[in-house]
């Protein structure tokens, strides 16, 4: 339902007349102090509602309720939305306040009906309209990680937005993570990809077996020009075994370590040195995806949809772990490849069952460091300093300044959210 636009179209509350009214009669009359006066009349019911019923487009999850003073609410009170649907709310046990416990929708008119009785006796309705404000524009988040999985230990969080977040400090603010044990880290935005990013890693990588919650309380905020939150996003997940790949170039070999000791030591070739393009890039890679099979291509060493087995990719520029047949002669001895690190078929496939997301695969000696340019996760190529002041708080003391998301408000993993809509 388009938002109603100006004040002249919200309904003026009759209550509030009455309300008034009854303070004037109580001024009114006589002060009762003579003999065979009559006594005060006791004060009619008076309501507030908040917000105000002209208050310019109120948030959806502000604070929304109806008081009464010198009088009570009778049950009968309640908010709707133009669909005729209750929102939920509950009466306060003496009475005087009914208040809304879920977030409201955005760009919604809603009505108050029922009744309230003041100490006079007299009934009057509680009657009046609102329009919750409608943004320009709402953005949805994606979380990189989902409820229930187990990641490695390098492992950052990603919230990825679908526009630009021109208020980076008040969303960074509204983001909470809680790890078990606790674990130091920081919020970090790095550049746009078709969005804002903005990502959480620790100070060093994660102690095998911590517990991650993250809650991002979005849904009603204000992002910045015109934009607000379109939901609420949570994950929890956990942190599993330490595993780490140590690439040292020299070597054509890698060495997977799990949890300090020795998994595997395998003969490789790495990316050659001829050409810049075909470096393996030095620097903490990040297991993000693997393949059982995967058809790869190369424009500019002239190969393409080339199919490849047991491919785990480190790098979004190109870099995976994988088998390839045609290096199997100088796997151990010499580095020849396009970037990415070869393995023998069999080799890779016990690699492949080993690496899950979030593995750290430390590449060493290479002449071309790991950058911005090189893909979306390259958290790890920052110091501690830099990472935090990457953060559009820059370690600022964190309270809790944000409004508390009523109850209920929607909340989502996916670019859409398919929760279900506000009332």
């Amino acid at each position: 339902m388009n938002p109603q636009t100006s004040v002249n179209r919200r309904s003026v509350l009759a209550a509030a007349g009455v309300g008034v009214l009854g303070v004037a009669v109580a001024a009114c009359a006589g002060s009762g102090t003579g003999p065979g006066e009559d006594k005060p009349a006791d004060p009619t019911v008076r309501l507030t509602f908040t917000p105000a019923l002209d208050a310019e487009a109120p948030s959806p999850i502000a604070e929304i309720s109806v008081r009464a003073d010198d009088g009570f609410l009778n049950p009968d009170v309640k908010l709707t939305n133009p669909r005729g649907v209750v929102v939920e709310g509950a009466l306060s046990p003496d009475r005087t306040t009914y208040t809304i416990g879920e977030p409201l929708g955005y760009g919604t008119d809603y009505t108050w009906s029922g009744t309230a009785v003041g100490t006079d006796g007299k009934v009057v309705p509680v009657a009046g309209t609102f329009t919750t404000l409608e943004p320009s524009s709402q953005l949805n988040v994606v979380v990189n990680i989902g409820d229930g999985q187990e990641v490695g230990i390098a492992a950052p969080l990603i919230l990825k937005f679908n526009g630009t977040v021109e208020d980076k400090a008040a969303v960074e603010r509204a983001l909470t993570v809680t790890t078990t044990p606790p674990t130091e880290g920081s919020w970090a935005w790095l550049g746009e990809d078709n969005g804002s990013r903005v990502h959480w890693r620790p100070r060093e990588y994660f102690a095998p077996g911590t517990k991650v919650n993250m809650v991002a309380k979005l849904y009603g905020l204000d992002h910045g020009g015109g934009a607000y939150g379109a939901a609420d996003v949570t994950s929890d997940f956990s942190i599993g075994r330490a595993q780490v790949v140590k690439a040292v170039e020299s070597s054509h070999r890698i060495v997977v370590l799990r949890d300090g000791a020795e998994l595997m030591s395998l003969p490789c070739s790495y990316g050659g040195g001829d050409l810049d393009r075909n470096v393996t890039r030095s620097g903490i890679h990040v297991v993000t995806e693997k393949y059982e099979e995967f058809f790869m291509s190369n424009p500019a060493a002239g190969y393409f949809n080339i199919r490849e087995r047991w491919a785990v990719r480190i790098s979004n520029n190109g870099e995976f772990i994988h088998a390839n047949p045609a290096t199997v002669n100088v796997q151990g001895a010499a580095n020849v490849t396009n970037g990415c690190i070869n393995l023998s078929e069999a080799d890779a496939e016990r690699y492949f069952r080993e690496a899950i997301y979030g593995d750290p695969v430390e590449v060493t000696g290479t002449r071309i460091p790991l950058s911005e340019a090189d893909g979306d996760i390259y958290d790890w190529i920052f110091d501690w300093e830099t990472w935090q002041g990457m953060s559009a708080i820059k370690g600022e003391v964190r309270e809790s300044s944000v409004p508390a998301t009523p109850r209920g408000a929607p909340t989502s993993n996916a670019p859409t959210s398919n929760a279900p809509a506000p009332r």
